[in-house]
């Protein structure tokens, strides 16, 4: 027999005399008002428009959040619209042929296209921000099931009709979108942003820019850096895409109820403490997904997780990695992080063979620290393909001693995880940004630069869409409350 565990939500005519009734029931309860109210308007004749710096789910958000309050952003995305952006993404699946300002990472909806589409998270969220995430996707074209079910997921087919509606949302309240337009540089005078100058010389003047990056934004980070503006390292993780048999996870999970259509592929969560004191644990689990070139740079490898709606594909993949950061692992100022990803990423691409293709290895190898020549039952999904050989020297030795513990460990947990011939697929580098751009927790403003507001997963302030979704709204209200004090 299936249990399902659920709240309901409803409403009625006459809430009180209902209540009352209920009285004495502590199981009955009125829900909490998750409706959204602008907390700003903007004036009539505004003196100068915001500026929004990326287009992934917070920069979304936060033009969004601004268009409807009445501010006419102006967002700068240095990719191109969902639609362009597919094919050259598929250009390099395909065909091995990388677009640097148009892939898995830059591009209209950022890097959360291209993944599960998930929309959960453990953030805390007084005020229902996440609430008003869901509702505007739904408006824009999500399946409304969104809005009650306990892990809701879009997946990346569906992402991309719901993304360039929204789009189209800020355009006719009075917003602008340009794409292929890469911000190279950022006027700042006596600690207050001015303005930012683009890769073609122009000029866009503004007291008050959303900086909503993304996390591969690495050009960006270095400039803001060379600007003064406070950046600081910060942890993130590296490892491995693993991939097993949806069926076999599905039957170590739900048992005798594996294939039930109410339940859907099933997925996990997994977590490993190693001997030699790093945290073992998976990552951007995709149930029925595939593993993905996420590459944004040149003879760089990077590898991510992608699920569509369905979650139908053969396997299931996840990130199997290991949490690292600047004061054991790469001290040396604030760009750190990004020089090991750099390093990282460019032997992957050696390792892959130099076109692309990924490094894999045989779960049953690794173990063994042997190479990997054939594969068995589980055949890989990355595209535009692997190079079977030897991942231990791919990454430094004290994540693959962790991850060579770890494995056996899921396999108690999950019947088969550890099966030799599971594959791994190198390198994950991208689980998150490896700076922060510190703002001020009160103002959502850089500690050092007024009017400038780091936002989303790039800055270090979320991680997933419906965070960074969330951040995008509380810099979006900020920004408005801003512009309306300095107008008084």
């Amino acid at each position: 027999m299936l249990l399902f565990v659920y709240v309901v939500d409803v409403e009625v005519a006459n809430e009180k005399q209902v209540l009352n009734r209920f009285a004495e029931d502590k199981n009955v309860r009125v829900a909490p008002d998750t409706n959204y109210y602008p907390v700003a308007k903007a004036p009539q004749n505004l003196p100068e428009r915001p500026l929004g710096i990326g287009f992934g789910p917070c920069g979304l958000f936060a033009a969004l959040t601004l268009a409807q309050m009445g501010f006419n952003p102006i967002v700068l995305e240095r990719g191109k619209d969902v639609r362009r952006r597919t094919k050259d993404t598929w250009g390099l699946w395909r065909k091995k042929i990388l677009t640097p300002e148009s892939n898995v990472q830059f591009g209209e909806g950022g890097a959360g296209l291209f993944s599960d589409g998930k929309l959960y998270s453990q953030i805390k969220d007084p005020k229902f921000y996440g609430r008003k995430v869901m509702q505007e996707f739904v408006k824009a074209g999500a399946p409304e099931e969104i809005l009650y079910v306990s892990k809701p997921h879009i997946g990346t087919f569906r992402l991309t009709g719901v993304v360039s509606s929204m789009r189209e949302e800020i355009r006719r309240l009075g917003g602008e979108v340009r794409f292929e337009t890469k911000v190279d540089d950022f006027i700042i005078h006596n600690g207050r942003i001015e303005g930012v100058v683009l890769g073609n010389g122009e000029e866009i003047r503004s007291r008050y820019v959303v900086l909503a990056l993304g996390h591969s934004s690495r050009d960006t980070f270095r400039r803001l850096h060379e600007r003064g503006v406070y950046v600081e390292a910060k942890p993130f993780a590296i490892g491995f895409r693993i991939e097993h048999p949806q069926s076999m996870i599905d039957q170590a999970r739900l048992g005798k109820f594996a294939g039930h259509p109410e339940l859907g592929a099933a997925d996990y969560k997994l977590v490993h403490h190693a001997r030699n004191g790093r945290a073992v644990y998976s990552f951007c689990m995709c149930p029925g997904g595939t593993v993905v070139a996420a590459t944004s740079e040149p003879n760089k490898v990077v590898t991510n997780g992608m699920s569509q709606y369905s979650r139908n594909e053969r396997n299931a993949n996840a990130g199997i990695v290991v949490g690292i950061s600047p004061e054991k692992d790469y001290p040396g100022g604030p760009l750190a992080g990004i020089a090991l990803q750099e390093s990282l990423e460019a032997n992957a691409f050696i390792l892959g063979g130099k076109d692309y293709c990924a490094p894999a290895q045989l779960v049953g190898d690794f173990l063994k620290a042997r190479l990997s020549t054939k594969f068995g039952e589980v055949i890989p999904s990355y595209k535009p393909g692997v190079l079977l050989g030897d991942l231990t020297v791919s990454l430094p030795q004290y994540v693959i001693q962790a991850i060579q513990e770890a494995l056996p460990e899921f396999g108690k947990q999950i019947r088969g995880f550890d099966r030799p011939d599971a594959v791994l697929t190198g390198i994950e580098t991208r689980t998150s940004s490896p700076v922060r751009i510190t703002r001020d927790a009160e103002t959502f403003q850089s500690l050092n630069v007024r009017g400038l507001y780091p936002a989303g997963e790039g800055a270090g302030y979320a991680g997933g869409i419906l965070s960074a979704g969330v951040d995008g709204i509380k810099v979006a209200e900020a920004l408005a409350k801003a512009m309306l004090a300095d107008l008084a």
